[in-house]
């Protein structure tokens, strides 16, 4: 009971920030750490990574149509707009993809208990989340080099506290892209890199050792992907309508909390 109460706790939390931008990393961490998860930083990593795959099968049902559009892209490179959203993605992927194939384990420290670094991260999220409610440019066409912008912002938020959905989304606003495009491309860009990253824990045995319980596993993913869906279509219309302002003020709130807690609560 008690495992599936946690998987339970951890997909609803997973779900719901991975899409809103207060970085599920940084709440899984959070949430680990009240109940008292003192998982090895390779553990740790690794049942975010699970997670996920509940949010990466929501963002499949939400954006259905749209990843046809990209895969029509790939497979049919005559359709021109299709194939360079398409390259667009895969360009996105390089900054992520270059720090977990080569600083995993470094990584794997912040996923360690590290409450006071994820509340110093949330603290960021926070900043660039109101500097990007303040943009007004949002009609610039997404070009290969604003991808690859967005690409660094994704593999800067793979440290637990950076909101990946913020940092993408906020980094595109403030490159002036219209909103609607910097929300679809922020949840289309992330897909490959979670399929990429199962699939080398696979080959890598990562699942056949590791001591994680599997009811936690199946609940976490099973919920996450509930509440992703949820989560991802409110926030496409926050984003449309430009209300990252209380994201950025709960975020503050939640970092400036748990700084407090760690340096002068903490028993």
């Amino acid at each position: 009971m008690a495992d599936f109460l946690y998987g339970l706790v951890l997909g609803i939390v997973q779900g719901l920030a991975e899409f809103l931008p207060v970085s599920s990393s940084g709440h899984l961490e959070l949430a680990k750490y009240i109940f008292g998860d003192k998982s090895l930083g390779e553990e740790s990593l690794l049942l975010s990574v699970i997670l996920h795959v509940g949010t990466m099968m929501s963002t499949v049902v939400v954006f259905r149509k749209e990843i046809l559009e990209i895969l029509r892209g790939i497979v049919h490179p005559a359709n021109k707009e299709e194939k360079t959203f398409a390259l667009k993605i895969i360009l996105s992927m390089v900054p992520a993809a270059f720090v977990g194939l080569f600083f995993e384990k470094q990584l794997e420290v912040f996923f360690e208990s590290k409450i006071q670094w994820v509340s110093f991260f949330l603290i960021c999220t926070a900043a660039l989340l109101y500097l990007a409610g303040k943009a007004s440019r949002s009609n610039q066409p997404l070009s290969y080099t604003n991808a690859f912008i967005i690409g660094i912002a994704q593999a800067v938020a793979i440290l637990p506290g950076i909101s990946r959905s913020g940092s993408t989304i906020a980094t595109s606003v403030l490159l002036g892209i219209d909103k609607k495009t910097a929300a679809q491309f922020s949840f289309l860009m992330v897909l490959p890199l979670i399929f990429g990253k199962v699939c080398k824990d696979v080959l890598d045995g990562a699942f056949t050792e590791t001591t994680l319980s599997p009811t936690v596993a199946i609940t976490g993913v099973i919920t996450s992907f509930i509440t992703g869906i949820f989560a991802c279509t409110v926030m496409i219309e926050l984003v449309k309508k430009s209300k990252l302002g209380f994201f950025a003020i709960y975020c503050l709130i939640i970092g400036s909390f748990g700084l407090v807690y760690f340096y002068f609560l903490k028993a």
